[in-house]
């Protein structure tokens, strides 16, 4: 991390002393000239302004987590209390979804094309003994050449024991185009390391002291925890390139026609180990009694030929055929009395694909669809979607998804030292189907209807006379409803924002749980103070969601499972803030959670056995440089 700092540090000193235009030092650019291109190269710009959206997103994360339930910790997993299926994959996911949500995938990357060198840095301060910083600088060497190199790293102790988080990403992205905007190249390098100490919860004695609020056992350190000397580790290294040419440009004032031929190519590097020092009797014998180790690999390779059809009259039609080769498991076969576990899933698949974008006075048409068609595993998805833009003021979209695909890789084949967490399965493909509709206003608010219905649902669960999860395929279809509203109402310089979710499932409620209602509101007050030399917000955020029976959390498989047994829930979370921005700086500064001050804790957690987060005041900023 030391190094990493260094470098940035060298390139923002370089910075100073270099601009790629004629533009006096005096003079800013526009900040729309500081373009972010997104990897489906949608183009947004930086964005300075302080707002309620923005303190929502002041985050580990650093995106608006209204469906998720933090862990105490800054840095561990996040309990889902809500879920969306936007994610088309045609091939399993890798092991312990729990460990990827601050794992950047290819999508989340983006690009940048920026008139003067810019710097993006993020601070806030963690629990005990540690700090986050997300520190990032990009800069155009010539109008045609840019890259960007950030590094994000955590390191957190928690309050609770053996709970220390250590986390990494650091990402290089670069893009190229020719003068004439014929050819263009966009390339990544992500390195990826996030690490999590385990303490499998608090054990049955510390959970009563913990939900009766004793008060000598504030010092949350004191609590006894189910072991001290486990931990898991996520690790990952991707590099990914995409470049076109325009075959065919022919482009006047009213009409235009190009014909652009692509190429994709990616490698990806992971694994995730899980290891302790002695076995804990909750989790079932053991093939070892000391130095349990394992760890689960994946190498991807794909590549990836496409070719896009821009038309004024006809759309944009897209077309694409991929290879993917990829091998996933460990270094051994296991041999068990009754059977043998294999030790990997090797394979290829040969994919194709197709999709069609078409505006025509204020509609626009879309739709996209692909197929497995050879390889190991078969999957497919198909997407239509159609939006009407009324004016800038009213927006509508509907949507309409089918998708299937194989279970993740770690439902169909896992290998632990623990004996019950060994498996191979032959499990049938997820299917889902998707309709979704969306209104968005600046009048009356945004609001969204989606109705999910999934067949052979897969989930980790507790099956009879076991104590441990093990994957599950449900023998019945869950049918989910979820609708969400958020209006935001201003009165002056007062202000009150409202988000709030209603779901409902209908058929599987025994192995898909999710609180019934969830809401999020903020009070707050925003004025500029000093001859407008300061803008200031400041005010309270309340956040409730319906007790019901929460995911437990399992630190061997870094996922989450279904339980029955335990409802919890149902109680407020409660934080006061005052954000403040002075120039191109966002100062933050909120006490989380005050309602745990008040009161028992006897429903306060993030999972079973895991408690949530107690009150803490806490400070941060985000400082822009525009250099």
């Amino acid at each position: 991390m030391k190094k990493l700092l260094l470098l940035l540090l060298i390139l923002f000193a370089s910075g100073t002393v270099y601009s790629q235009n004629n533009t006096p030092k005096k003079e800013k650019p526009p900040i729309d000239f500081y373009k972010i291109i997104s990897h489906d190269r949608d183009t947004t710009y930086v964005d300075t302004t302080l707002s309620i959206y923005k303190k929502y997103k002041f985050n580990y994360l650093r995106r608006d987590n209204f469906e998720l339930l933090q862990f105490s910790n800054v840095g561990q997993t996040y309990n889902s209390l809500a879920y969306s299926f936007d994610k088309l994959n045609l091939k399993p996911l890798f092991a312990a979804q729990a460990r990827h949500f601050n794992y950047k995938e290819i999508e989340e990357v983006n690009y940048y094309n920026v008139p003067t060198p810019f710097t993006d840095l993020y601070f806030k301060t963690a629990y005990n003994q540690g700090q986050q910083l997300d520190a990032f600088f990009t800069v155009n060497t010539s109008p045609q050449f840019n890259f960007s190199i950030g590094y994000k790293g955590v390191r957190s102790l928690g309050k609770y024991q053996n709970i220390l988080t250590s986390t990494g990403n650091f990402l290089f992205t670069s893009n190229y185009r020719t003068k004439n905007n014929r050819y263009v190249v966009r390339a990544h390098v992500a390195a990826q390391d996030l690490m999590n100490q385990e303490n499998g919860g608090l054990t049955d004695n510390s959970l009563r002291l913990f939900m009766n609020g004793d008060p000598e056992f504030s010092d949350r350190g004191r609590l006894d925890v189910n072991f001290e000397d486990a931990e898991n580790k996520l690790e990952g290294l991707r590099f990914y390139a995409d470049h076109y040419y325009e075959l065919l440009s022919q482009r006047d004032s009213t009409n235009y026609s190009v014909l652009t031929i692509g190429n994709v190519l990616s490698y990806e590097d992971k694994f995730f180990e899980y290891k302790q020092d002695k076995p804990f009797k909750a989790f079932g014998p053991s093939y070892e009694n000391a130095d349990l180790y394992t760890k689960t690999k994946l190498e991807d390779f794909n590549v990836k030929a496409y070719a896009d059809y821009n038309s004024s009259l006809l759309g944009k039609i897209t077309a694409w055929a991929g290879y993917n080769d990829f091998n996933y498991g460990y270094n051994s076969v296991l041999i068990l009395d009754e059977n043998r576990i294999t030790n990997r899933i090797k394979g290829n698949i040969i994919e194709a694909g197709a999709a069609y974008e078409k505006e025509y006075r204020g509609f626009k048409l879309s739709g996209k669809g692909a197929i497995n068609m050879a390889g190991d595993f078969d999957a497919n998805y198909l997407q239509a979607a159609a939006s009407y833009d009324l004016n800038e003021e009213y927006n509508a979209k509907a949507s309409l998804t089918t998708h299937s695909v194989a279970p993740n890789f770690n439902f169909q084949l896992y290998q632990s030292d623990y004996q019950n967490y060994n498996w191979k399965t032959n499990l049938n493909n997820v299917k889902t189907q998707e309709l979704k509709f969306e209104i968005n206003t600046k009048r009356f608010g945004n609001a969204s209807v989606s109705y999910t219905g999934i067949d052979d649902y897969t989930y980790f669960g507790i099956r009879e006379n076991d104590s441990t999860p093990s994957p599950i395929q449900a023998s019945e279809r869950v049918d989910y409803l979820k609708i969400k509203a958020q209006k935001e109402f201003t009165f002056g310089v007062f202000a009150l924002e409202n988000t709030i979710m209603y779901q409902q499932v209908f058929n599987g409620d025994n192995v898909f749980n999710v609180p019934q209602l969830i809401t999020r509101n903020s009070l707050y007050y925003q004025d500029h103070w000093f001859k407008r030399a300061l803008f200031m917000q400041t005010g309270v955020t309340f956040k409730y969601f319906t007790e019901y029976n929460m995911n437990a959390y399992d630190p061997v498989l870094a996922e989450f499972y279904v339980q029955n047994d335990q409802k919890l829930g149902g109680y407020p979370l409660v934080d006061v803030f005052f954000n403040a921005k002075i120039r191109q700086t966002r100062i933050y500064f909120v006490y989380e959670n005050l309602t745990s001050l008040f009161g028992g804790n006897n429903d306060h957690f993030a999972a079973p056995r895991q408690p949530y987060r107690d009150a803490v005041l806490r400070f941060g900023l985000v400082w822009n440089f525009f250099l």
